[in-house]
């Protein structure tokens, strides 16, 4: 009854909209009772695991099912194929809803709690963006028929959001001004608890180096070869030097994309891709510079060319405060996920791949306290949050221990534990947007801090500069 409590509360403060349609229409329950259809996407979109930019059939199936609630949809945006915006509703404020349904290449699993990779596929939900995009289509649709249940002014928009791993899909929509008009944004993540912290992340960019050299048989004219392979791994080498001379908050890595297909030919060309991250972004402009000089001597040393393309850049996420621990304490009053019998043996099953350090699976009925964290990971809702209030939460998906971009978390998200989070999801997003519909208040402290955050002389600017989207980046 806690949620019913909840949506009591908010409905008290809301004097736009008759006492007894308020009462009829409980948006949690709607929530549950639209768990099938948040079931049924999120297996479809795990089932496909497509890649960022790819997402067409994914993207197709959210619009679909958005689009049949009477929501207008405007596709393509931001230059993007698979990016759309899907709106309902007039006046009042503005709220939108991320979805995100990119997979992951290079991991697959089926839903089994045993690890049993799927040969005949090449990428997996191992973030859980199935169940993100799912989640956030319940909210979207629920938050509309509240709104016309209660006869509140406001819109809500669905945001499709492609290619967050790796490919920064939103910063191409922030670039494009298609956040500057809400008011406030609405986000989630699949996660293996249940929390709502003020959670900044690192600020980062990245790029492929491509080295081109001169290819020769390796034994009979080595005099005649330039590897461009051993362009790549000066660069590498130098790199690994710089960082010990960088603060402490810094984080690069990389992968060798392309080397060689055999040692006896050297290879006239080779790949490889970077990530530079930083709690402030300055710190990463700064550095950037110093990973290309890396590039270039090491062409230069190894009588090689090098050209290199930006492929994404993220700004830290900025929480709002007021918005954080209103939603922390939303997330306090629905509770954490039970599980069935079956789900149950399922997750011990996982449990027992996840090592004597694992917390317990009754953890996943708990709600992490409110605090304020950093993340070393990074998001491009980073740069949406920079140019709107956004809210976030996350929920227990996966089973308790569980790392992302794991075989565990690709089969917690082909299956109920993860629809069950999903759910709750889209839950927590309803009854936050009920809130922000409700409470003028609310929406001027937010407002507030949000200036307060930023600074009376900030300017918003990616880290992508002018580049197009690489819609290609995972081809």
């Amino acid at each position: 009854m806690k949620p019913f409590m909840l949506i009591t509360s908010a409905a008290l403060s809301l004097s736009c909209a008759p006492a007894a349609a308020q009462s009829a229409y409980d948006p949690a329950m709607a929530v549950d009772a639209e768990l099938e259809r948040t079931s049924r996407v999120a297996r479809d979109i795990w089932e496909i695991a497509e890649l960022g930019y790819l997402e067409e059939k994914s993207s197709g199936i959210l619009q679909s099912e958005i689009e049949a609630e009477g929501f207008t949809v405007e596709t393509g945006v931001a230059g993007i194929p698979t990016a759309f915006i899907a709106e309902w509703g007039e006046g009042g404020p503005v709220i939108g809803v991320l979805a995100e349904f990119d997979a992951l290449p290079g991991i697959t699993q089926s839903d089994q709690p045993i690890r049993d990779p799927i040969a005949t596929k090449h990428a997996g939900h191992a973030c859980g963006h199935n169940l993100f995009g799912a989640g956030s289509l319940t909210a979207a649709i629920v938050l509309k028929r509240w709104l016309e249940a209660t006869g509140t002014p406001g819109r809500i928009r669905l945001y499709g959001t492609p290619a967050e791993e790796g490919g920064s899909g939103k910063v191409y929509m922030t670039r494009a001004g298609l956040f500057d008009d809400a008011d406030f944004v609405l986000d989630w993540h699949p996660s293996d608890s249940n929390s709502a912290p003020s959670l900044s992340s690192l600020a980062n960019r990245s790029a492929k180096f491509r080295f081109h050299g001169t290819s020769s048989h390796a034994a009979f004219a080595p005099e005649k070869g330039r590897s461009a392979l051993d362009g790549v791994e000066g660069m590498n080498m130098m790199v690994n030097m710089i960082r010990e001379h960088t603060s402490m908050d810094t984080r690069i890595h990389y992968v060798i994309t392309e080397g060689g297909a055999a040692p006896n030919v050297v290879p006239d060309f080779a790949e490889v891709f970077y990530y530079v991250r930083h709690s402030d972004p300055d710190e990463v402009r700064a550095l950037w510079p110093r990973i290309e000089a890396a590039a270039q001597g090491a062409a230069m040393g190894t009588g090689t060319k090098v050209e290199w393309e930006i492929i994404h850049g993220n700004n830290p996420t900025r929480p709002v405060p007021a918005l954080q621990r209103k939603m922390s304490s939303i997330l306090q009053e629905i509770g954490g996920i039970s599980y069935s019998r079956e789900e149950k043996d399922w997750a011990q099953a996982v449990h027992e791949s996840l090592g004597e350090n694992a917390p317990p699976i009754a953890d996943a009925g708990k709600v992490e306290p409110y605090a304020t964290l950093t993340s070393y990971g990074s998001t491009d809702v980073g740069d949406v949050s920079s140019a709107v209030p956004t809210v976030s939460v996350r929920t227990a998906t996966w089973v308790p221990g569980t790392s992302a971009h794991s075989w565990q978390a690709v089969a917690a998200s082909g299956m109920s534990i993860g629809f069950k989070g999903a759910n709750h999801a889209a839950k927590a997003l309803v009854l936050m947007g009920v809130e922000l519909y409700s409470n003028p208040d609310l929406r001027a402290q937010a407002k507030a801090e949000f200036t307060e955050l930023l600074g009376p002389d900030y300017t918003y600017e990616s880290l992508l500069g002018d580049r197009e989207p690489p819609l290609d980046y995972r081809r």
